[in-house]
């Protein structure tokens, strides 16, 4: 078979290009090649150096096939990677009749990067303008599904474009996040600068921020704080023929407020979504479940241990939300502060969907990654319903029978538990794990969606109901 006919494998799962990886043995995750026999095999290599001709290249050969559709490689323990240092990586398939090209990707080992919350707000932009283009608010439209939407400038025109924005009153920034074209490098900003005003005319370059040669579709640009009411984005240069831009957030230095517990015995629930609700009605589900159990919900960017720890009542359990968009494509240092929670407390905690894939990325980042289709088990035939396997009984599968069906919307799954989480239930991967040492639990499916064919709906009221026995027995 000519070399052309067997595609590289793609390499934009996880990690894909420029995320920072928070372990020193991450798992390396890709989509498998097409076409070509069915004796495919994988090769991956690893290097400090661009050109992988260093001393640092580490080789893996003979990868067998994961699944139809992803691959994985865990880097070995004795080939553990170095922190602070940015890798490429590539992989190509092997078959009896030829080999594909190589594809090439690359990330960056920061251990510590998700250690503690990020010490940062949200600044409310008050307004946005743009020289040109169209669609402009989509820019900080956060509750767009999947972050999809973008504003480009017009095509053919000037590289040099702005994006203002008013804060409304003179605040204090400290962080820049961007997101551009996260499918292709059409629109990716080359030469950008982020600027500050006290009037909206008389501009000044905030010197850190300056930006040339930028190769990415995501930047997090950090620098000492300015205060200004008026902070612009101006941009030099872009790939392509229109900048585009999908999403910015700037932040400023300090802690949220700690919100206002009920006085009554409430579950704390950690809105995942991207613009910081829930993916389903998960308070009203909790209350319905529990009368005299009160909630209170909280944006996962505003989630910290300090603010469970300054909360006047504890919480007699903490749930984790759903989301809807790719974690590449999201500023997932927001999500420190939920790690911090996953990783330290003592209170009964369940992640559902996202929130169970957070638990797994709280000991590394990509122990969760896409698998490479959407079970959509919500809106798919009884017949083709996925079927869950329980491994191990425990008392929060009371109500529910083995091989039981559950409404499922997702395209990422766990791939690699943390040694702290056994797996208790499964289908085609990982549908619940549970913590060896804590009240903590993960699911994979919606427990919570009211349909006919959501067995697993005994779940949710299975762990508030030991969580408030816990509670008494303290």
């Amino acid at each position: 078979m000519p070399r052309h006919e067997i595609t590289p494998p793609n390499l934009k799962n996880n990690p894909s290009w420029d995320v920072v990886v928070t372990q020193t043995t991450p798992l390396l995750s890709f989509f498998n090649s097409q076409g070509g026999p069915k004796d495919c095999k994988y090769e991956i290599q690893l290097d400090t150096s661009k050109d992988f001709d260093s001393s640092d290249k580490i080789i893996y050969k003979d990868i067998k096939e994961t699944s139809q559709f992803v691959t994985g490689q865990k880097v070995e323990k004795k080939d553990a990677l170095k922190d602070s240092t940015q890798y490429f990586w590539r992989a190509r398939a092997i078959t009896s009749n030829g080999n594909s090209d190589w594809e090439v990707s690359r990330f960056f080992v920061n251990t510590q990067s998700d250690d503690h919350f990020m010490n940062l707000i949200r600044t409310p932009i008050k307004n946005i303008t743009a020289s040109a283009g169209y669609n402009v608010k989509n820019i900080i439209d956060h509750d767009d599904p999947g972050l999809i939407t973008f504003w480009q400038s017009p095509p053919p025109g000037e590289k040099t474009n702005w994006v203002q924005f008013d804060l409304g009153t003179s605040k204090e920034v400290c962080r820049l996040w961007i997101l551009s074209n996260f499918n292709e490098p059409d629109g990716w900003l080359k030469d950008f600068v982020l600027q500050s005003s006290s009037n909206g005319s008389t501009w000044k370059d905030i010197t850190e921020t300056r930006t040339k040669n930028n190769n990415t579709f995501r930047s997090i640009i950090s620098f000492k704080p300015v205060k200004a009411r008026y902070f612009r984005l101006f941009i030099k240069d872009f790939l392509g023929y229109a900048a585009q831009i999908n999403e910015i957030i700037l932040y400023s230095p300090g802690q949220p407020k700690v919100p206002q517990a009920p006085n009554q015995d409430y579950v704390l629930i950690i809105g995942n979504e991207h613009n910081g609700y829930t993916f389903t009605e998960l308070a009203k589900k909790v209350e319905s479940l529990f009368p005299k159990l009160k909630t209170l919900t909280i944006p996962y960017y505003e989630a910290s241990l300090e603010m469970l720890h300054k909360l006047q009542k504890k919480p007699v359990a903490v749930i984790l939300s759903g989301n809807n968009a790719d974690y590449p494509n999201l500023p997932m240092f927001e999500h420190n502060g939920e790690f911090e929670i996953i990783r330290q407390t003592d209170i009964p905690m369940l992640g559902i969907c996202a929130g169970h894939q957070f638990m797994a990325m709280a000991y590394g980042y990509t122990r969760a990654r896409s698998m490479g289709w959407s079970d959509i088990s919500a809106m798919e035939p009884k017949s083709r319903m996925t079927k869950i396997k329980i491994l191990k009984k425990d008392p929060i599968f009371q109500g529910i029978s083995d091989n039981f069906t559950a409404p499922e919307v997702h395209s990422w799954a766990v791939a690699d538990s943390a040694q702290e989480f056994e797996v208790i239930a499964k289908s085609d991967y990982v549908q619940v794990q549970k913590s060896t040492r804590r009240f903590i639990y993960g699911i994979q499916f919606h427990a919570e969606i009211n349909v006919d064919y959501n067995h697993g709906k005994p779940f949710i009221k299975n762990f508030l109901k030991i969580a408030l026995k816990n509670k008494q027995l303290t």
